[in-house]
């Protein structure tokens, strides 16, 4: 593959191309080896901070030569160390430079240079390949090609600082993956870095720690076993604690807490231990202040959400530790663009100007992410949350931000928000979010639209005064199209919240329901392989069939295809909760006037139903037996028919058995549907 910039560039580097340039790449072709050495020397001088040289040099060629020379054994230990270290130098450059080595196979030639036993040239390689790796353009399969690189990595761990450090720094940019994670798992990684936290090297000790990181990190094996690892006589998660110090620097405190919060969420350590309520979530609330630089309080916020995500007793914790939420708020106070700033006078320095714009987004975001942790279970903190200055209005803006994080991160915390009924009737309705949030339904990525979807469930619930307004916008045929998605998740949330929008609704409403998503798409959800589908499309038919009117008119236009959708469900193998949402679904058409006779008359479903009243689950044994009640009631028209042919098909001694079940609530239920008969 040839090892050249690409085209453009090129022609642009190459008109700037001097003869000392050309001199420095001629000179590593000298017959004398000596002057072939003294020219890589002079070389590392004059590329060490000149980019512009380091681009000429690459474009002039000398990178393969550099390659050959360090590979050949008949070079001297001296000239492959030095050629090691200009190639570490070229890789220094810019992102175009690293393309060009990696494309000149710079990575398997420093691989085989490690197998050298001399260690000044094995460090100068590790120092290279550091730097290739740690590039966003590299890519970090290339560590796992070869099976023997990594094995042979771990054994240089032991030769010295350097190396320590260096191979430590590979693999923790290098760990992206749980496939990664197992393979440096399998290699020892563990028992091989473990050593490394008490090294007397702040950088080793640095690496290592992030390495243990991105190894913990959403992976049960790795976490269990660190729990157990003894680092000179003291736990693991100790050391992580001390770690997490005061005293020590920031960088360090963070990335230990990080540890101890990627052990925690992986179930290695208890959410109530000390070293996460006493230790971690303090030393995190503490990196959100602003005391600290912008980088390190996002990093902060995002690794504190993650913690207490899932923990209720976490979140409140956290949000009466340092007055966290009141904290959050001066998050929101760097401007997003220049044009933002009002007064640019007031402005003293422009590069922390750029610094804080770069970061403005970041923080956001990470601001978002935190409210939404902390405001996922508890009532009072949401309302701390919504009442804190100006949030709402911060939240309507983040749904129109131009960065797609910033986005996610809004409507995180909004759906978090909106499972406060508290919220829904009132923060919700007077911000109006619904309309944000329409817009943000109509052109989005799939991770934004299942988080606004799932939103809108909410805010369609019957006590939500949005759903009113919402109804009225046309979302109608926007949630019919979410049901066709491929995504499940996006399925799930358009049906759940047609679900939603449908309970107690007007007739219309229901018929508009019905015709824009068609039977044809109701049917397929029905057979759809994803249960959470399945249960919300038979949440929908069974709000759709409510109220006799609806029913009857409903089951006159739809009710042979509904019928066989029930029976083929009742016949297939599911779970006990999808049969009785489809029994239930059963009863309310059994609840019409006209529209039991579809069930009357077919003989095949009575003896479904027939047969679910002799299971032995009891929540099936309910909404067959509710079944049974609404078609023999004996206040509607032909009752007497009907409950004679249930008679004559023993559905009164069934009754009468179910009668004198254990089961208060089946009992009740029996005896109520056997006094039909009696009135």
């Amino acid at each position: 593959m040839a090892c050249l910039l690409e085209a453009p560039l090129r022609i642009s580097v190459l008109s700037e191309v001097t003869a000392t340039s050309r001199h420095y790449v001629d000179r590593l072709f000298d017959p004398d080896p000596q002057k072939v050495l003294q020219g890589v020397i002079d070389m590392k001088n004059a590329v060490i901070g000149n980019n512009k040289q380091k681009a000429n040099l690459i474009v002039l060629g000398a990178v393969p030569r550099l390659l050959y020379l360090l590979q050949q054994s008949s070079s001297s230990l001296e000239l492959r160390t030095e050629c090691a270290v200009v190639l570490g130098s070229l890789a220094m450059g810019t992102e175009n430079n690293i393309k060009s080595l990696v494309d000149c196979h710079i990575i398997p030639a420093l691989f085989q240079g490690l197998l050298c036993p001399d260690l000044i040239f094995i460090e100068a390689c590790l120092r290279c390949l550091r730097t290739v790796f740690i590039s966003p353009v590299t890519p970090v399969q290339l560590l796992y090609t070869v099976p023997t690189v990594i094995p042979h990595l771990m054994s240089l761990l032991s030769r010295s600082h350097r190396t320590q450090e260096y191979i430590t720094q590979i693999f923790s940019h290098c760990c992206k993956t749980p496939e990664h994670q197992t393979v440096l798992f399998n290699h020892g990684a563990i028992q091989n870095i473990s050593p490394l936290l008490v090294s007397p090297s702040y950088k080793v000790r640095m690496q290592a720690l992030k390495c243990f990181s991105v190894l913990a990190y959403e992976n049960t094996q790795v976490s269990m076993t660190l729990v157990n690892v003894l680092v000179e006589g003291e736990p693991l998660s100790q050391v992580f604690v001390r770690m997490m110090q005061r005293d020590q620097p920031i960088e360090m405190q963070l990335t230990a807490a990080k540890c101890l919060t990627y052990m925690c969420r992986a179930g290695a350590i208890p959410t109530d231990d000390s070293c996460v309520v006493l230790k971690t979530l303090p030393c995190l609330v503490r990196m959100c202040s602003k005391e600290h630089l912008l980088e390190e309080r996002v990093e902060g916020a995002e690794t504190l959400a993650y913690l207490m995500e899932p923990d209720v007793e976490l979140q409140r914790i956290a949000s009466t530790t340092d007055h966290l939420v009141a904290m959050l708020a001066d998050y929101f106070k760097y401007p997003s663009s220049v044009s933002a700033i009002t007064d640019i006078k007031r402005v003293r320095q422009w590069a922390r100007l750029d610094h804080d714009l770069k970061h403005a987004h970041e923080l956001r975001q990470a601001a978002f992410k935190l409210y939404a942790s902390l405001g996922s279970n508890d009532e009072d903190i949401r309302k701390k949350i919504t009442e804190t200055e100006n949030m709402m209005d911060r939240i309507v803006s983040g749904l129109s931000e131009s960065s797609i994080k910033v986005r996610l991160a809004a409507v995180r915390c909004l759906h978090s928000l909106s499972r406060s009924v508290q919220q829904l009737r009132t923060s919700f309705h007077d911000h109006a979010v619904w309309k944000p949030l329409m817009k943000l339904l109509q052109n989005a990525p799939d991770e934004v639209l299942v988080m606004a979807s799932s939103t809108l469930c909410n805010l369609l619930l019957e006590f939500s005064p949005s759903k009113e307004p919402i109804l009225e916008s046309g979302v109608i045929e926007l949630l019919c199209s979410l049901t066709q998605s491929e995504s499940p998740a996006l399925r799930v949330n358009g049906i759940w919240a047609l679900m939603n929008m449908a309970f107690q609704a007007d007739q219309k409403v229901k018929v508009e329901i019905v015709q824009c998503l068609g039977t044809e798409q109701l049917f397929r959800l029905l057979s759809d392989a994803d249960t959470n589908v399945l249960m919300k499309t038979l949440g929908l038919l069974r709000n759709l069939l409510s109220t006799r009117p609806h029913i009857d008119q409903i089951m006159s236009s739809h009710g042979k295809q509904i019928m066989q959708a029930v029976t083929l469900i009742l016949e297939a193998e599911h779970s006990v909760e999808v049969k009785e949402q489809t029994l239930c679904i059963l009863a309310n058409i059994a609840d019409g006037n006209t529209a039991k006779d579809l069930i009357m008359t077919n003989d095949d479903m009575l003896q479904k139903i027939k047969y679910y009243l002799g299971h032995s689950n009891v929540k099936l044994l309910l909404a067959a037996t509710l079944c049974i009640s609404n078609l023999i009631w004996n206040e509607e028209d032909g009752s007497q028919d009907r409950q004679d042919k249930l008679r004559e098909m023993g559905f009164v001694d069934i009754l009468h058995k179910l009668s004198q079940s254990p089961d208060p609530n089946l009992s009740e239920r029996a005896k109520t549907a056997m006094q039909q008969y009696l009135a």
